[in-house]
C-alpha cells in the first residue's frame, strides 16, 4: 500500500500569524483549530506546525526551553490534543517542527551545562576552550552573524552557536544527548502526532577534533551579511555521523503507523541534492527532505529540471519535497514578479507548476492567496536578522505578517488585539472572503489544481521525463500505468506558440488554447494535456 506522504500537499501553518483566539495579537492553537475547515477544503492532506513549544521566542520557538509542553502564548497541551483531535476529524495529518540541533540557552539542559566542566550534563553541550589569545576554538560562522561562539565566563570556555548566541548547540557525540532527543520524539508521537518536520536536519553533528573550515571554492553567497557562505562548511555541519541518528530516529518511528519525516537540509546548489539522496536513502532513513534551491531568485526551466533531475540521478530511491515559499524566504509572487505577467499570473503559474512535480509538494500559508510579501519599516521588525543589519537584511517578518480572512474587520478577522507583526492594505486585498466570492481568484484555483492533482495517478506518482525545448519553457510526460499528464509552462511574460504531436486534449486548470495541433501560451500561461505526444516550439 502506497504511504500517504508520498504523494501529499502539505500546508504550512505559521502558528503566530494564523488566527488570535484570545486576542492578544498573536495566533495560537485554539485559532488554528477554528480555522481548520479553511485548510481541509483546500484539498491537502497534512499540516506542519512551525514552533510551538515553550520557548522564550528570541528566534519565533526555534530556541526551544522545553520540548514537553507548548509555549502558553500558543495555548496549552489540551489545546494542542483538540486540534489534533479536530484535523483528524477533517482528514488532515498533523506534523510540527521538531528543532533538535540546538537549544535555548533558558533550557534547563544548558542552564547546568554551563555552571561548570563537571556537572551531569557538562558535555550535553559543545564546549571548547579558547586559543592561546583568547580566541574563538575554529573559525566557523553562525548564520546571523559574528562567530559560531560565544564565550561563558562562568565556566570559563565557548559554546558553539550556529544561531543565535541564546541557541547553543547539542552535543550529539554524546550517547546522552541522543537519548535524550529521541524521548521527546516520543512524547509527541504517544499523543498522536503523524510526525516531524526536522529543522537543520544537516547540522547535528560537528566536527570532534574542532578543524576550522576552509575558503569556499566559489565564492561567498550574495547576501554580504551572512559570512557563513564564504566558508566551505565541512567541519560545522554536513557531517558522517548524521545518517547514524537519522537511522536512530526512524527506528522509533517506525514503532508507530504512518508517521512521516521529512528533513529541512540547509544547503543550496548541487550539494544540497547529494544531501538529500544520503539523507533519503534506503528505508531507514528520512522519508524524504527538501532544500532550498526553489527557494531562491532564480526562475528559469532549466534550474526548475536541473533540481528535479539531479534529485531523480543522485537520489534513485529517495523521496523528495518540492516548495517555492516558507517562513524563511521572501514570498514567490513577490520574489519571482520582474518574470509576471501580474501577481495573479505568476500565482497561478507557480501552483500549476508545484502540483505537477513529482514526489510531495508543499504550501506555505497565504500561498493560496496568492500573498505578496509585505513591505516593513524598521519599527515593525521583529526578526534578529533584520534588526542587527538592517538595511542591508529586511529579514523574514515580511513573509510572517498574519493571514487575511475577512476585508472588513479589524486587522482582517485575524485579531481583536493588536497584531505582533502589521496587516497593510496590500495583503488585506487578498483576503479569504473576497477570494470566496470570486469564482475566478487564486484561492478557487489552488482548490481547482490541488483537486486535479488528486485525481490524477499520473501526477500523484508518474514517473517524469522531461521535453527538451528552449527557455522560457519548461514541459514534461507525467506517465502512470496508461495515464498520462503532459504539462506545459511559459516562464515568461510574452506569449509562445508549441506545435503538439499526437490526438492531444486540454484537461485540468489551464491557461493556454489548444487549435488543432497548435497550443498557444500566454504569458505566464500553463496546460495540461491528454494523449499529447512530441511538442515543439511553433516557427509561426
Amino acid at each position: 500500500m502506497r504511504e500517504w506522504w508520498r504523494d501529499a500537499v502539505i500546508y504550512q501553518v505559521y502558528p503566530r500569524s494564523f488566527q488570535d483566539d484570545n486576542s492578544d495579537g498573536v495566533g495560537d492553537l485554539p485559532g488554528i483549530t477554528q480555522r481548520l475547515p479553511h485548510i481541509a477544503d483546500l484539498g491537502v492532506d497534512c499540516i506542519w506546525l512551525s514552533p510551538i513549544f515553550t520557548s522564550p521566542q528570541k528566534d519565533m520557538g526555534y530556541d526551544v526551553s522545553d520540548y514537553k509542553d507548548i509555549d502558553p502564548v500558543f495555548g496549552t497541551l489540551a489545546d494542542f490534543d483538540a486540534l489534533i483531535v479536530r484535523a483528524h476529524e477533517l482528514g488532515l495529518k498533523v506534523i510540527v517542527d521538531q528543532v533538535l540541533s540546538h537549544t535555548s540557552d533558558q533550557h534547563p539542559w544548558f542552564r547546568e551545562s554551563r555552571v561548570d566542566r563537571d556537572n551531569p550534563k557538562a558535555d550535553w553541550y559543545v564546549w571548547a576552550d579558547p586559543l592561546p589569545d583568547g580566541s574563538p576554538p575554529t573559525n566557523w560562522h553562525s548564520h546571523f552573524g559574528g562567530p559560531a561562539w560565544e564565550y561563558d565566563a562562568q565556566r570559563g570556555q565557548y559554546y558553539q552557536h550556529n544561531f543565535l548566541a541564546a541557541q547553543p548547540d547539542l552535543n550529539f557525540h554524546n550517547p546522552e544527548v541522543v537519548e535524550a532527543v529521541l524521548d521527546t520524539c516520543k512524547f509527541w508521537l504517544d499523543r498522536g502526532l503523524d510526525g516531524f518536520r526536522l529543522d537543520t536536519v544537516n547540522y547535528y553533528f560537528h566536527d570532534h577534533e574542532l578543524r576550522s573550515n576552509p575558503p569556499a571554492q566559489l565564492g561567498p553567497q550574495v547576501m554580504a551579511t551572512d559570512l557563513f557562505g564564504m566558508q566551505d562548511n565541512i567541519f560545522n555541519k554536513n557531517r558522517p555521523e548524521n545518517p547514524g541518528f537519522l537511522e536512530k530516529l526512524r527506528a522509533l518511528t517506525d514503532q508507530y503507523d504512518d508517521v512521516m519525516m521529512v528533513g529541512e537540509v540547509g544547503d543550496g546548489g548541487r550539494r544540497a541534492i547529494e544531501i538529500m539522496a544520503e539523507y533519503t536513502a534506503g528505508t531507514n532513513r528520512l522519508h524524504m527532505a527538501y532544500s532550498f534551491p526553489m527557494l531562491g531568485p532564480e526562475f528559469t526551466a532549466d534550474h526548475f529540471r536541473s533540481c528535479i533531475e539531479g534529485f531523480q540521478q543522485g537520489a534513485p530511491d529517495g523521496h523528495p519535497k518540492w516548495s517555492f515559499s516558507n517562513h524563511d524566504v521572501e514570498r514567490h509572487v513577490t520574489r519571482w514578479s520582474d518574470h509576471a505577467v501580474s501577481e495573479g499570473a505568476m500565482a497561478r503559474l507557480a501552483c500549476a507548476m508545484l502540483m505537477s512535480f513529482e514526489g510531495t509538494v508543499g504550501i506555505y500559508q497565504g500561498e493560496e492567496l496568492g500573498q505578496t510579501e509585505t513591505e516593513l519599516v524598521y519599527e515593525e521588525l521583529t526578526d534578529p536578522p533584520a534588526l542587527r543589519f538592517w538595511p542591508g537584511i529586511k529579514g523574514r517578518d515580511g513573509c510572517r505578517t498574519p493571514m487575511v480572512w475577512e476585508h472588513d474587520k479589524p486587522n482582517a478577522g485575524f485579531s481583536n488585539g493588536r497584531p505582533w507583526l502589521p496587516v497593510k492594505d496590500p495583503q488585506l486585498a487578498r483576503s479569504v472572503d473576497l477570494q470566496d466570492a470570486a469564482n475566478d481568484s487564486t484561492l478557487h484555483f489552488y482548490r481547482s489544481a490541488i483537486a486535479f492533482r488528486k485525481d490524477s495517478m499520473a501526477l500523484r506518482s508518474g514517473k517524469t521525463d522531461f521535453i527538451n525545448l528552449p527557455e522560457p519553457l519548461l514541459a514534461f510526460h507525467r506517465s502512470a500505468d496508461d495515464q498520462q499528464i503532459t504539462c506545459a509552462f511559459n516562464l515568461s511574460k510574452e506569449p509562445l506558440k508549441l506545435s503538439v504531436s499526437g490526438d492531444a486534449k486540454l484537461t485540468g486548470p489551464r491557461n493556454a488554447q489548444l487549435d488543432g495541433t497548435q497550443l498557444s501560451l500566454p504569458g505566464n500561461g500553463f496546460a495540461y494535456l491528454e494523449n499529447a505526444g512530441a511538442l515543439a516550439l511553433a516557427t509561426s
